[in-house]
């Protein structure tokens, strides 16, 4: 997103370096419920300023900062722009080999302006955000903060650090000065996702309607559609998810997530063909790990285990380049190994991701791993802990109600399976059939 002045040039080019610290956590890290599950899976939104179709803009503008590093190698607000630019092109197009080109870049702006270098210090915090190092997030994005303390959009790389922390109440307050200093699309998200995450789903799609009516152009447009059809989604609603997915696709056509949200609703109404196309389409576009591993998990869903095999194969390939340039694995890849690989792996990542990221979805991760592991009563422990902030997500309950079976508790067991469903009965390709089967084998209702 990008704002609506253009007050000079070099006013200007801060408006560009606000901008995209604007959208960092919804490149970078951390407010995205899966689409398939209500849990975190890439910890990245979509961002506002995504491709929208009509050519790459960020990439022109990568270009031209670059020409102009070339004449003026020591601006440093040229190099802090050119940065957080880096970081916003590792997630529109699933390339993290951008994440040591934005470091140096960023720390060169820091080496050439080290006093009130609040662009540079609030792009270090969106990288660590997008390399899920949280902890340096947070201590860059308070440094940013320091420096600038009226410029709204540090407060929200601030609250997406701490949110990923698991220190909700102050990532709250950060959202809320955000929102005070400037109510526009970023800051309404992040309220948005604030009441997401303690179960307030009707003040959650309210923001997100803000959000779309601050929209500035066809990619706010898009990202807020996005995240109103996952709102529908999460809530069992496919037929609202498909509406808003495809409004979102008439305001831009390139916007690549929205093909993913349209195929979680077309799975959910039993239309595979369909969405194994548009997942498809979108994979192929932006081949991002959670859409690799979902288009996997429909094709298992639907029989087909060679298709399934080839995308968990690749899903594999990227967890490792993600590694190779520095992204912490966490609940993504915990999960993974825990449903289609190693479950001894799956809480060797798990239990070394909640220590770098407490977050909820860390939780139900950990608590995962140790269920598949045979360590139920642990893994109950941390599955209450995944819950704690009242978040609805139908994988939590799924989770903890397997969990429960293990421990031989049927009552507990059929109240999560039953909780589960409610909210969203489409909520996994696999786990969803799973969890109905298990609610009637026990004399429920799916």
């Amino acid at each position: 997103m990008r704002t609506r002045s253009n007050p000079g040039p070099r006013a200007a080019l801060s408006a560009a370096v606000t901008a995209a610290l604007a959208v960092g956590l919804f490149l970078t890290g951390g407010l995205g419920l899966s689409p398939w599950t209500g849990a975190s899976n890439d910890h990245a939104r979509p961002a506002a300023s995504g491709p929208s179709g009509g050519g790459d803009p960020l990439a022109a503008d990568i270009s031209t900062l670059q020409d102009g590093l070339r004449r003026q190698p020591q601006d440093p607000l040229a190099l802090a722009t050119l940065g957080l630019d880096y970081v916003q092109q590792a997630r529109n197009t699933a390339d993290p080999t951008y994440y040591p080109k934005a470091e140096e870049v960023l720390q060169r702006s820091l080496a050439q302006q080290p006093q009130d270098n609040f662009a540079a210090l609030g792009g270090l915090a969106a990288l660590a955000n997008g390399r899920h190092d949280f902890a340096r997030a947070l201590d860059q994005a308070r440094r940013a903060v320091a420096a600038n303390p009226y410029n709204s959009s540090l407060y929200g790389t601030l609250a997406d650090a701490l949110t990923q922390l698991g220190r909700y109440d102050e990532a709250a307050d950060a959202v809320q000065r955000m929102v005070d200093l400037h109510p526009g699309t970023p800051s309404l998200a992040r309220a948005s996702y604030v009441a997401e995450l303690r179960g307030d789903t009707g003040t959650a799609r309210t923001d997100m309607r803000r959000a779309l009516q601050d929209a500035a152009g066809p990619a706010d447009q898009a990202f807020a559609h996005y995240y109103l059809a996952e709102l529908a989604g999460n809530s069992g609603d496919p037929a609202t998810e498909l509406k808003e997915a495809e409004a979102g696709l008439a305001a831009a056509p390139g916007y690549t997530a929205l093909l993913q949200a349209k195929a979680r609703a077309e799975a959910a109404q039993g239309d595979t063909a369909a969405a194994l196309a548009d997942l498809g389409a979108a994979t192929r576009r932006v081949p991002q790990p959670e859409y690799v591993l979902q288009l996997g998990e429909l094709y298992q869903a639907a029989g087909r285990t060679r298709e399934a095999e080839q995308q968990y194969q690749l899903f594999r390939a990227e967890q490792r380049l993600l590694t190779d340039n520095g992204v912490a694995q966490d609940s993504d890849a915990a999960l993974f190994e825990a449903d289609h690989g190693s479950p001894e792996q799956a809480l060797a990542i798990a239990r070394t991701g909640l220590r770098t990221r407490p977050f909820l979805d860390s939780h139900d991760a950990l608590a995962w791993a140790l269920h598949r592991t045979g360590q139920d009563r642990a893994a109950l422990a941390e599955a209450d802990q995944a819950l704690a902030q009242g978040t609805r997500s139908a994988l939590f309950h799924f989770h903890r109600a397997m969990i429960q079976a293990g421990l031989g508790d049927t009552a507990a067991e059929r109240a999560d399976l039953g909780a589960a469903l409610a909210i969203n009965p489409h909520f996994h390709p696999l786990h969803a059939a799973e969890a109905t089967a298990a609610l009637a084998a026990l004399g429920g209702q799916g």
